[in-house]
């Protein structure tokens, strides 16, 4: 029995969030985050992204997990996706550092990561 055809278990109906989420407030900070480096680097403003995209992941995480959980344990698909939940949850952990460069490369990755839960669980448009 091939438990990795789908990787889904039923039929892989959209995902309802148990909680409401604003939608269109993640991606408005995925934006900004994403094009702040078309400017100086300011590290309030990178302070402030980094909280917004922590809270985003955070309060998208359990729905991701809620999601992996619907994939066939053990199937390629449901390693993948745990680890990524687990790498974007180590990623989020890590605080900001005083360096403007490499506090804009954690914010971007925040920001890329925050982006993929939400294609993940079907609100990304």
């Amino acid at each position: 029995m091939n438990t990795d055809r789908a990787g889904v278990r039923g039929g892989g109906h959209p995902l309802k969030f148990s909680h409401p989420i604003d939608i269109a407030a993640i991606q408005a900070t995925i934006t900004t985050a994403l094009a702040a480096s078309n400017g100086p680097l300011v590290m309030d403003e990178l302070v402030t992204l980094e909280r917004s995209l922590r809270g985003h992941i955070e309060r998208l995480l359990p729905e991701a997990e809620v999601a992996v959980e619907g994939l066939w344990r053990g199937s390629i698909a449901w390693y993948q996706q745990r680890g990524r939940l687990e790498s974007i949850r180590y990623l989020a952990a890590q605080g900001l550092t005083e360096r403007p460069l490499t506090a804009h490369i954690h914010v971007t990755a925040l920001a890329r990561e925050c982006a993929w839960l939400l294609t993940q669980l079907g609100a990304h448009r």
